[in-house]
């Protein structure tokens, strides 16, 4: 009669630990980075010493995201927190502009909107003020008689009202210039404030986010500007270079590849000009 040999437990859990191992480890898939930027009527070089990020998510996406969770105020929202007058903010709220410094904006006003709008009125009466418009109707009514003689100053200023609005939809060409006085109750100045602040809390946040949530590996180049990732699970990963610029000559540019590694292979690639985004063309308008 045959004895059989019985394999203690503790060293069977042990092999089979050993065999999952080998077989994860051989289940895992590596990266081969060659980076070159070629500058205008140059030679390429390569990226030296520069650090890639291996992120699960394009770096792109990810700085889109962190955008949309910052908001900037609606328009119309934006538009009632101005300390301008309840006139202005409802021409604002009809017009596709908040810059009421661009020379288009006489094109934009009527006749009405100066008269009904006090900023407008203000900034008309001062464009031609001075004896530079000839024959402008002058207002007769006085601040004083608003309290003290209420019907005359109201019949007074509607008067005025009356020829001022003759005067300008036959003379259209005096609204010219009336932008000049608008600068100090411009929005636009304020909004592209909030504009500036929110990108620059987008690009401080969208590199700590791509960092602590979608980080697979991190390497930086050789001299050669060559780099190996290792022990990478299968599936697809971005090669990024974040919000940093690699330079070389007069060439600006930041990668966001996507790659697809597969079990227990080697995937070779070249990051190049061809591949990246140029950052000094994208700021030129």
């Amino acid at each position: 009669m045959r004895r059989t040999i019985g394999i203690p437990l503790a060293i069977l859990a042990g092999l089979l630990f050993i065999a999952g191992t080998g077989r994860a480890q051989n289940a895992a898939g590596m990266l081969d980075i060659t980076a070159r930027i070629t500058p205008t009527a140059a030679r390429p070089e390569p990226v030296r010493q520069f650090t890639f990020y291996i992120l699960t998510k394009s770096y792109a996406d990810i700085a889109k995201q962190v955008e949309a969770d910052d908001v900037v105020p609606p328009r119309d929202k934006f538009i009632d927190g101005l300390k301008v007058s309840k006139e202005l903010k409802t021409w604002l709220k009809a017009h596709d502009t908040l810059d009421l410094t661009v020379p288009e904006l006489d094109k934009l006003l009527t006749a009405d909107d100066i008269i009904h709008t006090p900023e407008f009125l203000l900034a008309y009466q001062r464009s031609n003020s001075g004896g530079v418009t000839s024959g402008i109707p002058k207002p007769k009514y006085k601040d004083a008689d608003k309290e003290d003689h209420p019907e005359k100053y109201e019949k007074e200023k509607q008067e005025y009202y009356t020829a001022l609005k003759k005067f300008i939809q036959k003379n259209p060409a005096t609204i010219s210039g009336v932008e000049l006085e608008l600068d100090a109750v411009n929005p636009q100045t304020k909004w592209a404030l909030l504009i500036s602040e929110q990108k620059k809390r987008v690009q401080k946040l969208a590199p700590e986010v791509a960092q602590t949530k979608y980080l697979a590996a991190q390497v930086d180049t050789d001299l050669e500007g060559h780099a190996f990732v290792r022990n990478l699970a299968a599936g697809k990963y971005w090669i990024s270079s974040l919000n940093l610029d690699a330079n070389a000559g007069d060439a600006r540019v930041r990668w966001d590849v996507p790659v697809t590694i597969e079990a227990g292979q080697t995937l070779r690639i070249e990051l190049s000009n061809l591949n990246s985004t140029d950052t000094l063309a994208a700021l030129t308008p």
